[in-house]
């Protein structure tokens, strides 16, 4: 750099002098003596070395070693700084460049052997020790610094072009390195007194960090971090953690030892930030998850899951395993299978009921409703909202609502029923459209959805019949759900239902003012409800005695209806009717008493008797005995008693007197008895059964059919898949075979002479 600068120098000179200056001796142009040459050479040469050409370099290299020497020993020098600088140009600027930077790696080398008894003494104390070596190391960087400014010069100037040559703090490093760190004794030494400070500190002692942090520094900036404490630290640390996670989890609870690793974690993370290296933290917590999570983790779910859910849901804790199982490979799948079975194994125990308790059947809906908002609330707020663990809620739901055949579609439909009551005044609108909601969703999952349309039906005709639908609007939006849901088909019927009523309305209105226009207009009103008998469910006819009013009241409406629809047939269901009694008991007191029909021919009789028996009260009304005495029964009750029956028990005999009780108290003017009518009897459970399968009967023959039709031949497992395939509700395969030999027997379908298992369509 120099000769060059000086070539630079030179030219400029050069260029400054007339071109007859060819022949100075101190010029270095080339001039042509031809004074007709149109183009001239340059020649540049290199500057010429002020004064003489050599020097002394023991006389220099002395200087600079007694420089060296007062660096090591802390001392002072009879030179300035600018002394010493200029002596180490004036060495490089003479060609011994090299033999300095010889001189000084040799007397890098002296000093560091001479101090390496220092660390080869006895010392029992480890942290004696590692203090020595981080002084010696701090002290050594502080005079590798000084050195380097000295000779500041041949570092830039020569080593810096000379590849194969080490910077001067390069050659400090790789002297310390090679001199001291490479000793075994030292090295084992270094190494273990720091595995034994972490160690320490994470059994809970506290340690100088700082002295952790000078000595890892110095092996990352010796280059053995890597090759020599990582390795013996991470194995430290497989073999601490193995132990230490055997024997907490032996100990502990899962959630507690979840928090500790958590703690473990942190404190790992912790160190990283003021004295491990961060090229280390992928392994290192690598090896700690595999310790203290993946090693356990079949046990960790087992053991921990259920206690974190059932009874009451612990949401730090699971937020805290979830948290942790990210971080393992396979963690949350086998977390999610794990809540996929506790969500099977709890939801099956609410719908399954081997005692057959009836009460554990009609709290079914509102505790999986339950369920639901609570593995949904987990799912949320503690799974991260993650979708695997939202699909797993959605199959075992599945499996959840169609473990026991039919009964949970049936006790949905009875759960709506219970709401959309009018005596459900525990919710307001918007709370009762959110129940709602709720509850379509467990209606998706359901298979048998014809079970539940047959109860639903039954249900909604009776609170459209008896007037006890809490809100036209609430039973409007559950029908427009079902409609989104199933489709127009479905609900069909049930829109049907809704036609009727309204129709029925302006009938009424219509036959009233044909009332008000007889010359004798009865004393009784009377509303009837024409029913479209495709729409409804179906209902036993039976004939009862009616009061002369009654009959009368009924003859005129048919009449008027008839009269106005030719070609239709009226059939009166008495078990529907509802009326409204004024009563008068003792002391002058006025009720009147909502009762059904059946409980009003019964009441009517004691207008001119005041005891009865069973056998005359069926005599004089004609009801049949079990629903007569479920009359009886519900006017005899405690807390309603306008009958006395004698004597008091849950059995009616026929030998049972009922008398009138003129003593009958009640807070209320207006006293419902007919709630008899909304309670479902189970022969009419067992006939909406009935009617659902043989239903089903129709749809797995017109399925036969419709298969055979387009397939004309196939074979009976072909056969079974696509039928199971095709139907919409749960079925087994003994069943389908007994339809299609059902259909075989009726020549819809025919057996191949040869083959038993294949079938042919018969056109």
């Amino acid at each position: 750099m120099s000769n060059s600068g000086g070539s630079r120098s030179m030219l400029h000179q050069q260029q400054q002098k007339p071109p007859t200056s060819a022949g100075d001796s101190s010029s270095s142009v080339a001039n042509s003596s031809a004074p007709s040459s149109s183009s001239r050479k340059l020649a540049i040469k290199n500057l010429s070395l002020v004064g003489s050409s050599t020097i002394d370099y023991s006389s220099e290299w002395s200087k600079l070693k007694e420089a060296v020497d007062a660096v090591y020993q802390s001392t002072s020098v009879q030179y300035t700084l600018e002394d010493l600088l200029k002596a180490v140009e004036t060495v490089c600027n003479h060609y011994l460049a090299d033999t300095l930077y010889k001189d000084l790696q040799m007397v890098f080398d002296q000093f560091v052997q001479s101090n390496l008894h220092k660390f080869l003494t006895d010392s029992p104390d480890t942290v004696s020790y590692l203090r020595t070596l981080a002084s010696f190391w701090d002290n050594y960087c502080c005079q590798i610094l000084m050195i380097r400014c000295i000779f500041l010069f041949l570092d830039r100037q020569h080593v810096l072009f000379n590849p194969e040559m080490r910077s001067l703090w390069d050659l400090g490093l790789n002297t310390f390195s090679r001199r001291i760190l490479d000793n075994r004794e030292v090295q084992r030494r270094c190494i273990g007194g720091l595995l034994e400070l972490i160690e320490l500190e994470r059994g809970g002692d506290a340690v100088d960090r700082q002295l952790l942090r000078t000595l890892l520094r110095m092996l990352f900036d010796l280059g053995q971090y890597r090759t020599v404490f990582e390795p013996e630290f991470l194995a430290a640390t497989e073999r601490l953690y193995r132990i230490e996670g055997q024997q907490r989890l032996a100990a502990l609870e899962v959630a507690d030892y979840l928090s500790h690793v958590e703690t473990r974690l942190a404190e790992e993370n912790d160190r990283l930030s003021h004295y491990l290296n961060q090229c280390s933290r992928t392994q290192l917590f690598a090896v700690l998850l595999q310790q203290l999570l993946t090693a356990h983790l079949p046990v960790i779910i087992e053991r921990g899951l259920r206690p974190l859910i059932v009874p009451t849901v612990r949401r730090d804790d699971l937020s805290r395993l979830y948290g942790l199982l990210a971080r393992i490979e396979g963690g949350h799948s086998q977390l999610c299978d794990a809540f996929k079975s506790l969500i099977k194994q709890e939801g099956c125990s609410i719908v399954q009921n081997p005692s057959c308790d009836p009460e554990k059947d009609r709290a079914m809906v509102q505790q999986l409703l339950d369920f639901k908002d609570k593995v949904d609330e987990i799912q949320a707020n503690c799974f991260d909202s993650n979708e695997k663990f939202q699909h797993a809620i959605v199959h075992s739901f599945e499996a959840v609502c169609n473990c026991r055949p039919n009964k949970p579609a049936e006790y949905i439909a009875k759960y709506i029923d219970s709401k959309l009551k009018s005596g459900n005044k525990s919710a307001s609108d918007e709370e009762l459209e959110r129940l709602l909601d709720k509850i379509m969703v467990l209606f998706r999952f359901v298979q048998g959805k014809d079970v539940f349309e047959a109860f639903y039906k039954k249900d909604l005709a009776k609170r459209l019949l008896i007037g006890r639908s809490a809100s036209s609007d609430a039973e409007k939006s559950m029908l427009s759900k079902l409609k989104q849901e199933c489709g127009a088909g479905y609900t069909n019927k049930l829109e049907g239902m809704f036609k009727d009523i309204e129709l029925s309305h302006d009938i009424n209105s219509a036959f009233r003012q044909h009332l008000a226009q007889q010359p004798q207009p009865p004393s009784i009103d009377m509303s009837v409800n024409v029913l479209t008998m495709g729409f409804w469910p179906t209902y036993q006819p039976g004939e009862v005695r009616l009061p002369p009013e009654m009959i009368s009241l009924q003859e005129l409406f048919r009449r008027f209806y008839l009269g106005k629809h030719t070609g239709r047939r009226l059939l009166f269901q008495h078990s529907l009717g509802c009326c409204n009694l004024k009563a008068q008991f003792s002391g002058g007191q006025r009720k009147e008493l909502l009762v059904s029909e059946f409980q009003t021919l019964v009441l009517l009789l004691f207008n001119d008797s005041d005891s009865l028996t069973l056998i005359e009260i069926a005599d004089r009304t004609g009801i049949e005995e079990s629903e007569l005495k479920r009359t009886l029964l519900s006017l005899c009750v405690q807390k309603q008693r306008v009958l006395i029956k004698n004597p008091s028990s849950k059995d009616v005999l026929p030998t049972d007197t009922f008398q009138y009780n003129a003593e009958f108290r009640h807070k209320l003017i207006k006293v419902k008895f007919n709630q008899l009518q909304l309670k479902e009897t189970d022969k009419e459970q067992k006939l909406t059964e009935e009617r659902v399968f043989a239903d089903r009967q129709f749809q797995v023959d017109a399925a036969i059919v419709r298969i055979m039709k387009m397939r004309k031949t196939l074979e009976h497992n072909p056969l079974i898949a696509e039928l199971l395939e095709q139907l919409k509700f749960p079925c087994k395969a003994s069943d389908l075979k007994k339809r299609i030999e059902s259909l075989i027997d009726r020549d819809y379908i025919r057996r191949d002479s040869d083959k038993q298992n294949l079938y042919h369509y018969v056109a």
